[in-house]
């Protein structure tokens, strides 16, 4: 990704990044060092590749789909968020919203199919109980996607 980055005098703490061009523009407070440049803008990079998989995944579509093919109900919302870092997804049932960590996206789709069907199992039973791991066990990849969540640092049974 072509990076600009931009220091200035005005900005006294924030780091923000947007898309001109095709080109991402990082901004910067002016008296931050190298480093710190190079760490704000490699997030920033993660971000906006994350944010580009993540659009282009028809996410709604796809939660209706699982939904209909496992016997669960449909969610209000479902949305991709930048901001879940001890978790892969979470679920309100009080509003039967469903959020996706972003990363996600860039996991292979049986992974991110079987966060949504966890997901959609709390919408029916709120606890890890058995009933919500019969309901998640309709998904025949779940064992081979809660591996590899493991693997990628944290247990989707966590939430």
């Amino acid at each position: 990704m072509d990076v600009e980055v931009v220091r200035s005098k005005k900005r006294r703490k924030t780091v923000s990044a947007q898309m001109v061009d095709g080109r991402l523009r990082v901004s910067i407070p002016s008296w931050m060092s190298k480093a710190d440049e190079q760490r704000h803008v490699d997030d920033m990079v993660r971000r906006m590749t994350r944010r580009r998989e993540s659009s282009s995944i028809d996410i709604v579509g796809r939660t209706r789909l699982l939904a209909r093919r496992y016997d669960l109900p449909e969610p209000a919302s479902v949305r991709f968020v930048d901001n879940q870092v001890t978790r892969w997804g979470s679920c309100t049932p009080v509003d039967r919203s469903i959020r996706l960590s972003s990363r996600l996206a860039g996991f292979p789709a049986w992974v991110l199919d079987y966060v949504i069907v966890h997901e959609l199992a709390h919408l029916v039973e709120l606890r890890h109980n058995a009933r919500f791991h019969a309901l998640v066990a309709r998904y025949p990849k779940a064992e081979r996607a809660t591996g590899f969540l493991i693997a990628k640092g944290l247990d989707p049974g966590d939430d």
